[in-house]
């Protein structure tokens, strides 16, 4: 006989546990079932972000910048700290034991909760039913009220960079690294091209950023792309756009790879190689044939704006469905689904959904780019400042970068914020909430920031969009269409 569920949710992710955790406070019998186990064979939550996606990765890129930081940049605070070293181990280490704190928190928050956890891989199958194969490939199946998909994401394979685990690695294996690789390779200049590779850089590795496409970061503002790719490659890293690689193969203790550009066929030769060209979906194996499910003609799962599926009473959340593979997104569509099978009338506002590259200085951005709105006809203006004129930044030796706002011509409400420098995955979350609110650029411009501070260059940044900036001299403000 089958255990019974008002809701099941496949995947322990941000998505996943997040559903689970609400459901439960909803009051709702909730399981969620996750495959991942640890090296002592307990079940291991958290899903990639957690375990090996943006809380490792942030805990080494900051590590490595607090070396780059005592090596470099205590000089100039009259700070004399001696020869500098690093201890890659100590770092991994440290980066593991904030893994294991924050999956075994979410373990506890479960128990708290009253969500049963079951170890296991989940198969969707008609007649919202989940079946969960264990380790000893012992099938038991549960009968849900409600089935929220949350299985994620897994990196993109590429045929010419097969990895091996060692020499030829993905975004897991680049966070293992027990030393830092002399001349270490990148493949893709994406989020995670260019965290893994400002890591590595950091600590001392060569690093060649190779990227097929010939725009850099296209999904962001071009002002802010062009002056993030200027300050990346003043830290050392050499990226190279339109460059496609064709071959990359192990040999001996070196990764040999082969590549077209505008300068014709070339070979390089690196001690590591990270494939980081993106990730794709995890959805087709834990579909039965008679799920309902149906899958777009990339994998993604089929939602509507409800994330609801084309089966009734199922759902599917975060890196499985359509848009942005953001943890934070996915969190909030399982609140939102959540809310939905409690009967409540829940949504999202998926225009204010922000996102943030890592590097340092961190890039960020909510809303429409420039070129988004060119595209699209509309009337806008914008606003920039630098922080090389705001006075806490230049206290703090973080002045590279800048804040731009853009807003409607006609009504003056903020459509966009895109943001290259220090604390900017912080900076933009208050124009996040601006925009939540449907704020004008000048209420933003009439609200009191606090002085000195970094939220000053967002505050001069939305007075700028009607040339009304204090501490730079204002251009002519113009409609751009």
């Amino acid at each position: 006989m089958s255990e019974k569920f008002d809701v099941v949710v496949i995947g322990s992710g941000p998505a996943g546990y997040v559903a689970a955790i609400k459901a439960a406070q909803l009051g709702l019998s909730t399981a969620c079932v996750e495959k991942w186990q640890d090296d002592k064979g307990k079940v291991k939550l958290g899903g990639t972000c957690l375990n090996v996606g943006c809380i490792p990765s942030k805990a080494l890129l900051d590590s490595s910048y607090k070396y780059v930081e005592t090596r470099d940049h205590l000089a100039i605070h009259g700070i004399s700290s001696g020869e500098t070293s690093i201890d890659v181990p100590a770092m991994i280490a440290r980066k593991n034991q904030i893994v294991g704190q924050l999956t075994g928190g979410i373990g506890g928050l479960f128990k708290h909760n009253g969500v049963t956890s079951i170890n296991g891989t989940g198969k969707v199958l008609g007649g919202t039913k989940v079946e969960v194969t264990n380790t000893d490939g012992e099938i038991t199946v549960l009968q849900a009220g409600s089935i929220i998909i949350a299985t994620g994401s897994v990196p993109v394979e590429i045929p010419p960079a097969p990895t091996d685990g060692d020499r030829i690695v993905d975004s897991t294996g680049a966070l293992e690294f027990t030393e830092v690789p002399q001349r270490l390779g990148v493949i893709g200049a994406g989020v995670i091209g260019l965290e893994l590779g400002s890591v590595w850089g950091r600590l001392g590795a060569e690093v060649v950023v190779l990227e097929a496409l010939d725009e850099f970061l296209p999904m962001m503002d071009v002002q802010i792309a062009k002056e993030a790719g200027k300050i990346l490659k003043k830290q050392g890293l050499d990226i190279r756009m339109g460059t496609r690689v064709t071959k990359a193969e192990v040999k001996g203790d070196a990764v040999e790879v082969s590549y077209t550009c505008a300068d014709g066929d070339k070979v390089e030769t690196f001690d590591k190689l990270i494939v980081a060209v993106g990730r794709r979906p995890l959805s087709a194996s834990i579909l039965a044939s008679d799920s309902g499910v149906t899958l777009d003609e990339r994998g993604f799962i089929y939602v509507n704006d409800h994330c609801e599926t084309e089966a009734p009473h199922v759902y599917a959340i975060g890196d499985v469905v359509r848009g942005p593979m953001l943890a934070h997104k996915g969190s909030e569509e399982g609140v939102m689904v959540a809310e939905r099978i409690a009967g409540k009338a829940a949504q999202m506002n998926y225009d204010c959904i922000p996102s943030v590259i890592y590097t340092h200085p961190e890039v960020a951005a909510v809303g429409k780019t420039e070129q988004e709105l060119k595209a699209d006809g509309v009337n806008y203006k914008t606003g920039v400042f630098p922080f090389a004129a705001s006075g806490r930044a230049l206290a703090a030796n973080e002045s590279e970068g800048m804040v731009k706002v853009v807003a409607d011509a006609d009504t003056d409400r903020i459509l966009g914020c895109h943001i290259v420098g220090p604390s900017a995955a912080d900076l933009v979350q208050q124009v996040v909430i601006a925009m939540e609110f449907g704020s004008s650029a000048e209420d933003l411009a009439l609200t009191v920031f606090g002085h000195p501070t970094l939220s000053e260059a967002v505050h001069e940044a939305v007075l700028a969009v009607d040339g009304h900036a204090i501490h730079i001299a204002n251009r002519k403000p113009r409609k751009k269409k």
